[in-house]
């Protein structure tokens, strides 16, 4: 047996933030593979953006489920599924990653809203990230360019903000910052919002928030620091918004490894390297779902790797010296 020097056997936690599995990404990898580690008795915590902050949360229409006879939007499809995991045990909380340390004993996740450790960690955060940004982010991040409200919002108290982004991270960003700026901008690609209602419905109720419907981010510019967002709505022409803050949600088809800050190794692309049992070249830290680049890009396909790679953990925090697959 090997001993992992973590204190409480596995399933019992040692401390409030102190987990056997901490999964990063609640989408159909991540929330099925809670699932699998929740049943088997595995404490199981999911940190997440929010229900709409991943491709299958945006979905439309879903009607080719295996187990689902109607269609069904992305969200209503994910929430079965995050019920179905909390009903085992596993917890959800909706925070934002910051930065890891995967390489310690146990496993540090820090976080917006605090500091959470891990015996195994479950990478699942999906390829919605971009490639390229818009013109002036890179030049200004620090300056006025930003991807955390909740950790910059009280530099811009009193002052004119914009948020480019339409989904939950991005409406909960803007309300967040509507406690601090005098004015917040968010710019929507579509014609009408597409997040929680209940978000939708408190950001239509914020006097400080202008929707800006229809409308592309199309450059940061400014000298030193910030003084403006260049935009494009879909009738008009484009314009200068005066603000001092620029916070960008949006999305493309990128891996999302940028908060790993290089602690594990990538392909081409950004895609991450696994054996086959899903597992990185650190030992408990595995990685699936759209990470991989690896196969077509489907809800069930990512489920599947989330069940694997639990599959994997269980033997893993059981302490076998090797993962070896079931049928060996």
């Amino acid at each position: 047996m090997v001993s992992l020097n973590l204190g409480p056997a596995s399933g019992e936690k040692s401390g409030d933030n102190e987990y056997d599995v901490i999964i990063i990404g609640g989408g159909p990898a991540g929330a099925s593979a809670a699932i699998y580690t929740a049943r088997a008795g595995h404490s199981t915590l999911v940190i997440d953006k929010g229900l709409t902050a991943g491709a299958l949360g945006l979905t439309h229409k879903i009607a080719n489920y295996p187990g689902v006879k109607d269609e069904v939007t992305g969200a209503e499809l994910l929430q079965t599924m995050r019920e179905q995991a909390e009903s085992f045990g596993a917890q959800f909380v909706q925070d934002r990653v910051l930065n890891v340390d995967l390489n310690g004993s146990p496993k540090a996740i820090f976080t917006s809203g605090g500091t959470y450790a891990a015996r195994a960690v479950v990478l699942a955060t999906g390829a919605m990230g971009r490639a390229k940004g818009v013109t002036g982010e890179e030049e200004f991040l620090g300056r006025g360019v930003s991807y955390c409200a909740t950790c910059d919002a009280a530099f811009f108290r009193g002052l004119e903000v914009a948020v480019a982004g339409n989904n939950d991270e991005a409406l909960e960003e803007a309300l967040h910052l509507a406690r601090f700026a005098s004015r917040v901008h968010l710019l929507v690609q579509t014609p009408e919002l597409k997040a929680d209602p209940a978000l939708i419905d408190e950001v239509e109720k914020t006097p400080v928030i202008t929707i800006h419907a229809s409308t592309r981010l199309r450059e940061i510019v400014g000298d030193q620091m910030v003084t403006g967002v260049r935009i494009a709505p879909r009738e008009g022409p484009e314009a200068v918004l005066p603000v001092r803050g620029a916070f960008v949600y949006l999305q493309g088809n990128r891996p999302i490894t940028d908060f790993l800050q290089g602690q594990i190794p990538t392909k081409d692309g950004g895609c991450v390297v696994v054996d086959q049992d899903y597992q990185t070249p650190i030992s408990g830290v595995f990685a699936v779902g759209d990470l991989l680049c690896t196969h077509v890009k489907q809800a069930v396909v990512a489920a599947a790797d989330g069940v694997i790679a639990a599959m994997a953990i269980d033997r893993h925090l059981s302490g076998r010296a090797a993962l070896r697959p079931d049928w060996a």
